[in-house]
């Protein structure tokens, strides 16, 4: 499987990996001990079996819109096999309509979840296998209760077999 993300600008980077410390610092599940080589905030448009080289210049053309600008404002959980906690982003018209964009080319991966009214846009900040509650309220750092505007700045894909990734923009 193939993502296309998109990735922030240096300082919403070092503003998502401190609130990642922060998390971590307190005890709750964060990315900052995720120690891969890929790993890095990022926001994802859409997955794909694969990204085949006749889809290539018409993506490369859809991310050239790039840089867009990024609004980071509260937090999203998601259930499932795991609890992951997530900064969301907030789409403006631009940001939305390059999601579908890449969607519809890459017809959507086969994965609902992207499916332009289902997307729902975040930076995760953390995941885990607990049932209990890992992010309690109280304790979550006082960076997420605060908006923060950057901008997205460049695409990257990740393979997930080979964990390896590839810049797209």
């Amino acid at each position: 499987m193939r993502t296309v993300e998109l990735l922030p600008d240096g300082a919403t980077e070092a503003w998502v990996r401190r609130v990642w410390g922060r998390l971590a610092e307190v005890g709750m599940p964060s990315l900052a001990g995720h120690r891969h080589s890929t790993n890095r905030p990022h926001l994802t448009l859409t997955t794909a079996f694969e990204l085949r080289w006749d889809e290539r210049p018409a993506l490369a053309a859809a991310l050239s819109v790039l840089p867009l600008p990024l609004r980071l404002e509260g937090t999203l959980r998601f259930e499932g096999r795991m609890s992951v906690l997530a900064w969301r982003v907030v789409p403006d018209a631009g940001l939305a309509a390059l999601q579908r964009q890449i969607w519809e080319l890459l017809s959507g991966g086969g994965n609902p979840l992207f499916e332009p009214g289902d997307w729902a846009p975040h930076l995760t900040l953390g995941r885990s296998r607990s049932t209990a509650d890992p992010w309690p309220v109280e304790l979550l750092p006082v960076e997420l209760s605060e908006p923060w505007e950057g901008t997205f700045t460049a695409a990257r894909s990740y393979d997930t077999e080979l964990r390896t990734v590839e810049r797209l923009a």
